[in-house]
Parts: structure tokens; C-alpha cells; sequence
């Protein structure tokens, strides 16, 4: 077994490994190792922005996950989508930027979480923004994500929007901005026609740098332990297995799924489940694995009654080709804007004193997403509750990190979840129904007919077509409480030399999209980490001179 010394290894290039490494490395004295389990992004599906109906079924890209059956959605096994590749995710996501509301980051605060407030991480988002728009209080303009505008009208877009400001809901041109509130267009995570993945904006400027090394095609397999602290991982890579270790810390950034995952197969997790699956323990944390949250979609489609759709342009070959010469030319048009291009935010249920749903307006319709569009005019409007009360878990299955984790979301097993959701439906169909949007709508195609016959007839539509957004959270959360997997410096409670820094500490679902937040969480982690490398060596006496990079200095 070939060992090799470095000073952090960061086990996953999704959105925020990519982030975190590029952070730490910006210091010339630390080597940072980078391990991705997937192959390098370059398949053109990932960089073309509308590629997210290829990559979201690919078996090279994506990790092509199922959850267990689901007993509240008609007992199937829904399929998870995840990134495999630099970017993880962020290189096949749907794009969409959006940060959530202030109390939800004010929520993580009050639950023992200092430092986690809007005030405390505004700033994070800020830095790592490069906005179309430019610099403001709320928006940055120099970070390498760039972020932006759809770039034109689409008439679904704009007679959705009137039709939500027919029903009282103002038009927002900024989803990110002093108020989530409203209808309007998305932003999204693309520069002039491509893709602009984590894997794009932190890790190809930085991979230049001679102390950052990125291996692909590399699975970590296991953690390596000396007593209590953390102080290598084990990888493979076809039937090789290799061993690296850190001088320093070890960092998670496997995504809510797999960080999780190779914990518990490390023996860090819950003794009961360690014990089942024959993984000696090696530190008792129940909580690893459990808190799973995610945002279940529910898709309304509609047959439109003007040819003014993607299903329209991708029909036939002239269409494909027109829409390929606009973007060739122009860098514009449907390949340039992926799936989503509008939506809303808007409180679906009476008591609710902020948003509690969010609408994705799509200019083409398919049977799910990422599928193969329809042979008609369609188009599709989806709604997602923001909040879900559902938690649920994902369970290694073996000792094997190779084999796929067990994942049981257990969606809509909580009463309030399933009265959202017949709300939500309720809502997306009231806008539909109004005199800007009906003059578009032929019919509803789906749920159609059989479902207008009442709220328990939606909610069955939604047991039978919800699926994921792709949203998953929650898995190592960050707490105080003996529950709590990280603490508020996202330090693995109990153990020395490992944290979690991904989406899996977030304790509970932001409202909205969720690459933009597990961004900030990355580079927030980088201040904690440098402050902390330099907190030691002031200790052992050297001076803060010593160091080429500070945090002040990175994150300006």
C-alpha cells in the first residue's frame, strides 16, 4: 500500500470540496490532497448548461442512487440523482441560485450554533459571488461563482408572473435580495452560455498551484484512525488501495449521502446499526445518519395552446438546429438556460408567516425530470414545500463503502408535510386558472381531471408522482445537543483531526435550492480552519508573519 503525507485532505469535489480546497490552498505552505471518487468533468453534457437531461441518468457522472420504499408515496423506491465527477453535483444540478430566507440561517444560530445567523454568513455568500449585476450590500461581484441573469423574456415566464401578481403576489426580481417573496426569473449559475459548476469557478484556476493535488477515480474507502484522532483515509482506485494522511485535519465533503456513509463504515456512527452491518465501533455518535430532510417536487403539466415551447423547438430537426445555431452564435436560448427558468415563492398555507413553498416554471414538459420531452406543446409548473417536517436516515448497507448506502427520506410522514403539499397544489393550479396563464393553457395533462375531485384525490397524486428536487440535508447534523454529530466548527464531536463541511451539517433545510448554501458553508469552513491553524502555531510560537495566506487575506 502506497502512503502519502499531506496537510488536509478534503474526500469529495462536490460543491463544497471544491470550494474548500481551492480556500486552504490558497495558502502556499499547506499541501492540500483532493480525492473525487468520479472522473474529471469532461463530457460536454456537463458544461452545456441544457446537458441536465444527459447527466441526470448517466451512469459514468451520476451516482444513480434509490432510496428505500417510501410507505407514504405508494410504496416506491425513488430515484436520487447525485454528482460523480469534479463539481459533484453543482455539474449537474439544475442550476438555480438561491440562498434561502434570513430565519433559516437564523434558526441554525438558535439551535446552538453561534456564528451560523444571516448576519454571520451573508458575508461567506458574498465573497464567493460574482454577480452579473454587480457589487452591492447583499451581492458580491469578485468571487469565482459567477451567477447570472436568465438574459430574456420567455411568454410562459411573463404570464406566470402575472398571473401570481393577479393573485396578490408581487413580482421580485431578485430572489436573493431584501425579500424572497414574489414571482420572477432566476439567476443561475452560468457565465456567458456554460455551466459554471464549483468544479469551473474554485478548482480550475487553482488546481495551477503546486501545493493542491487532485486525484479522480479515487473512492475513499475507509478512515484512519490513531486513538481518537483522525489521521489518514484509505482509497482505491480500480483494484489498488492506497492510504494518505493529514498532518492536520481530514475534511468530509462526500454530500448528505456518502459523508454519512463513510463514517459509519469507519465505525463512527450509532452502536446498534455498527454492530448489524459487522463494523467494529470505534466511536459511538448516533446521530450520524439521521436528521435526513430533503424537498419533495410535485409537477403540474400543462398541454399549451401556442407552439411556443422547448418540447416545440427540440420536436423536429430544424427546431434543434435553430436553437443550437442560437446558441453557437449568441451563446443564448434554451441550450444556454437549462430546464427552470422562472418561479415564485409565495405562502401556501394560511398561518404561515414567510414562504413556505417554492414554484419552478419550466418551458418544456417530460414524465420526469430530466426524461424525454413530450410529443406536445408543454409545459411544466412543480412546487416544493420549503420546510418539510419529515426526517429521515441513510444507513451504510455494509462495511463496503463501495456498496450503495441505504436511504430512507421517509417523505410526507408528517401530517403538516402532507396538508403543504395538497396546499401547494391548491396554489400552483389557483395562478394556472387565472386570466393571464389560461389563455396558454390547452389542458392539464397532469394531475388532470381525476384529481379536481378534492384534496385527498391531490394528495394521492402526490404519493404517486412526487419526487425529489434533489435537496438532500441534515445527515451529520450541526448542534449542541448529544444528537449533534458536528459542533459549531463542524468538528466531528468526540474525535480530534476530522470535520464534516457539505450539506450534511446544515440541522435543517434552507428555503430554496441548496448548492449556493453548502458553497457558503465551504468557505466559511476555511476561515474556521485557517483562524484554528493559526491559533496552534501562535501556541507553539511562531508568528502570524510566518504565514503567506491569512484569512483576512483570502477572503478579500
Amino acid at each position: 500500500m502506497s502512503v502519502e503525507t499531506w496537510d488536509y485532505i478534503v474526500v469529495g469535489a462536490g460543491s463544497a470540496g471544491c470550494a474548500l480546497a481551492a480556500r486552504l490552498s490558497e495558502d502556499p505552505a499547506v499541501r492540500v490532497l483532493l480525492l473525487e471518487a468520479g472522473p474529471r468533468d469532461r463530457s460536454p453534457w456537463i458544461h452545456l448548461p441544457i446537458g441536465y437531461g444527459k447527466t441526470m441518468w448517466s451512469e459514468r457522472l451520476n451516482w444513480r442512487f434509490h432510496t428505500e420504499p417510501q410507505r407514504e408515496m405508494d410504496g416506491r423506491r425513488l430515484y436520487w440523482p447525485r454528482g460523480r465527477t469534479l463539481g459533484g453535483s453543482s455539474s449537474i444540478n439544475g442550476l438555480i441560485y438561491i440562498r434561502g430566507q434570513r430565519e433559516d440561517y437564523d434558526g441554525w444560530a438558535a439551535l446552538g450554533n453561534p456564528g451560523w445567523g444571516w448576519d454571520e454568513v451573508l458575508p461567506y455568500f458574498v465573497r464567493s459571488e460574482c454577480n452579473v449585476r454587480g457589487a452591492s450590500a447583499l451581492h458580491g461581484d469578485a468571487g469565482p461563482l459567477r451567477v447570472s441573469d436568465i438574459g430574456a423574456a420567455h411568454p410562459l415566464v411573463e404570464s406566470f408572473i402575472d398571473g401570481a401578481r393577479a393573485l396578490g403576489l408581487p413580482r421580485n426580481d431578485d430572489f436573493n435580495g431584501p425579500s424572497q417573496e414574489g414571482a420572477g426569473y432566476y439567476q443561475l449559475t452560468t457565465w456567458r452560455g456554460w455551466r459554471w459548476s464549483a468544479a469551473r469557478a474554485y478548482l480550475q484556476p487553482a488546481r495551477r498551484r503546486h501545493n493542491l493535488r487532485v486525484l479522480t477515480e479515487a473512492q475513499a474507502t475507509g478512515l484512519v484512525f490513531e486513538g481518537r484522532r483522525v489521521v489518514g483515509v484509505r482509497w482505491r482506485r480500480g483494484e489498488r488501495t492506497h492510504e494518505a494522511r493529514a498532518t492536520a485535519e481530514v475534511l468530509l465533503c462526500a454530500g448528505a449521502v456518502q459523508s454519512p456513509q463513510l463514517l459509519q463504515v469507519s465505525g463512527v456512527g450509532d452502536p446498534e446499526h455498527l454492530q448489524s452491518i459487522g463494523v467494529p465501533l470505534r466511536h459511538a455518535l448516533p446521530g450520524v445518519g439521521r436528521n435526513l430532510q430533503d424537498h419533495l417536487q410535485l409537477r403540474l403539466i400543462y398541454e399549451c395552446t401556442r407552439p411556443i415551447t422547448t418540447n416545440d423547438q427540440l420536436r423536429s430537426w430544424r427546431g434543434r438546429a435553430a436553437i443550437a445555431l442560437q446558441w453557437a452564435l449568441h451563446r443564448s436560448g434554451p441550450l444556454a438556460v437549462g430546464i427552470n427558468q422562472g418561479g415564485a415563492f409565495m405562502r401556501a398555507l394560511p398561518e404561515s408567516t414567510r414562504p413556505d413553498t417554492q414554484f419552478h416554471v419550466a418551458t418544456l414538459s417530460a414524465d420526469m425530470a430530466g426524461g424525454k420531452a413530450h410529443p406536445f406543446s408543454g409545459f411544466t409548473v412543480s412546487v416544493c414545500q420549503l420546510r418539510p417536517a419529515s426526517r429521515g436516515w441513510v444507513l451504510a448497507a455494509s462495511p463496503d463503502a463501495l456498496q450503495a448506502p441505504r436511504i430512507q427520506p421517509r417523505y410526507l410522514s408528517a401530517p403538516e408535510d402532507r396538508r403543504a403539499a395538497v396546499a401547494a397544489l391548491h396554489a400552483a393550479r389557483a395562478i394556472v386558472a387565472t386570466p393571464p396563464m389560461r389563455a396558454l393553457v390547452h389542458h392539464e395533462h397532469k394531475p388532470g381531471l381525476a384529481a379536481h375531485e378534492g384534496d385527498d384525490s391531490l394528495l394521492a397524486f402526490a404519493r404517486r408522482e412526487g419526487a425529489t428536487i434533489f435537496h438532500p440535508v441534515g445527515t451529520c447534523r450541526m448542534g449542541a445537543d448529544e444528537a449533534a454529530v458536528v459542533d459549531a466548527a463542524l468538528r466531528v464531536r468526540g474525535l480530534q483531526g476530522l470535520r464534516v463541511v457539505d450539506a450534511s451539517v446544515m440541522p435543517t433545510l434552507v428555503s430554496g435550492n441548496t448548492h449556493a448554501a453548502a458553497v457558503m458553508i465551504a468557505e466559511k469552513a476555511a476561515d474556521l480552519i485557517r483562524h484554528e491553524r493559526r491559533r496552534t502555531a501562535a501556541a507553539a510560537g511562531y508568528r502570524s508573519s510566518d504565514f503567506a495566506v491569512d484569512a483576512a487575506g483570502a477572503a478579500s
